[in-house]
Formats: C-alpha cells, sequence, structure tokens
C-alpha cells in the first residue's frame, strides 16, 4: 500500500478557527487514499497564504510534511493544486524538492508536465480575473461613479456575475482535460464520468458531488 502525507492548507485565520475548508479538502483526501488503495500515515494543517514565488519560506507546516515524506518515502498529496500554490515558479520549486505530490483532482497519474500546465492556467486565471475587476472599477471610476456606495449595488452585482461566468470558465476549462482522460479510459456516458469524478474526490465549482446532469453542464459550457 502506498503511503502518503496529507498537506492542508487555508489562506486565513478565519478559515483555520472555523474549518472552513478544511473538512472538505480533507475529505476529498480521504476518498482519495480509499479509492486508490493508499494510507494516510500524517495530516499537516497550515494556514498560510500561497501568494508568491517565496511561499515555501512562509510555509513551516509544508516543509515539515516535505521533510516527512523524503524521510518516509512517501508522496505529499493535497486536494487541489491550489492549496500548494497558483505560482508556477513555486510549483516548480516544490518538484525540485524531489518529493512527490498527488492532486486528487487530477489523479494519481498525473505527471510533472499536467501539473505545469494547469499550474499555469491558475496563474492565467487569477491574473486575467484581477486585470478584468480592475478594468471593471477604473471605467466606473472615470465615469464619476463613486466606488463602495450602496446606491451601485445594481452595477457591483454585475461585475460580480461576470467575475463568477469568467470563473466557471476557467473552472470548466481546467476540468475537460481530467474528464477526457476519464473518457479515454473507458468511461464514457455522464453518469460514469460522475462516479469517477466524485471518486477521485474532485469536486464540483461549488464543491458538491458531480451528477449526470452537471457533467452535461459543464462539457456544455467548455
Amino acid at each position: 500500500m502506498r503511503q502518503v502525507v496529507s498537506y492542508i492548507r487555508v489562506s486565513t485565520g478565519k478559515q483555520g478557527k472555523s474549518g472552513l475548508g478544511i473538512e472538505a479538502q480533507r475529505e476529498a483526501i480521504t476518498r482519495f487514499a480509499a479509492a486508490e488503495g493508499c494510507e494516510v500515515v500524517a495530516e499537516h494543517i497550515e494556514v498560510e497564504t500561497g501568494k508568491g514565488a517565496d511561499a515555501l519560506e512562509r510555509r513551516p507546516v509544508l516543509a515539515a510534511a516535505l521533510a516527512q515524506a523524503r524521510k518516509a518515502k512517501a508522496a505529499v498529496v493535497v486536494a487541489k493544486l491550489c492549496r500548494l500554490s497558483r505560482d508556477v515558479a513555486f510549483i516548480s520549486g516544490m518538484m525540485a524538492q524531489r518529493v512527490p505530490f498527488i492532486v486528487t483532482e487530477l489523479g494519481a497519474d498525473a505527471d510533472p508536465f499536467m501539473l505545469h500546465i494547469y499550474a499555469a492556467l491558475a496563474e492565467k486565471e487569477r491574473g486575467m480575473i484581477a486585470d478584468r475587476t480592475s478594468a471593471a472599477l477604473a471605467a466606473k471610476k472615470a465615469q464619476g461613479v463613486t466606488l463602495g456606495n450602496r446606491t451601485n449595488l445594481n452595477e457591483a452585482q454585475a461585475l460580480g456575475a461576470a467575475a463568477n461566468a469568467a470563473g466557471a470558465d476557467a473552472f470548466a476549462a481546467n476540468v475537460v482535460p481530467v474528464i477526457r482522460q476519464i473518457q479515454a479510459s473507458g468511461a464514457k456516458t455522464p453518469r460514469a464520468i460522475a462516479e469517477v469524478l466524485n471518486a477521485r474526490g474532485i469536486r464540483t465549482a461549488r464543491g458538491g458531488a458531480w451528477y449526470d446532469s452537471t457533467v452535461r453542464n459543464l462539457l456544455a459550457r467548455a
């Protein structure tokens, strides 16, 4: 049985104290380990931002997880790639540690090349959303709109809806390659694909379970 070290990260102290996000990540890792026949020998939980290429220096818990995994000749497993980082340079630095790591939403067979691609997509997505938000706010300010005023609620809601749509499109773009791999392995129907996604611990954009309807909707969006 393959041994793995679990690493869970939340970005804020509030999330850490409330458990928000921690249980979801733990559940995804537990389900993945059961499906893949892995043994979780240790769990590490960290409350720290993932931004910046020097993030590893500010994340002692991750450093401890890497050290334990290296000693046990085990892999580090995370629920989502963003729990490590959305920074390509950081992901490259992680690979230089010579400790294998597994992302449950990508499957046990995702190679370093795939991880680099997904990290690049996540980094690009973050930059595009930030750019669109800044541009929209700047345009409103140029029109003389007072930002932050409750009278601008409709405009703010419209911006939020646009950002949500962009996020949904980016999520679909990230998940479709995984679905194509699942289809290539023999799961052809939306129901069968949903079962594999759930078994891998991959959640929908809203953090829920997959059904045949959600698989069809995502493929239609893509």
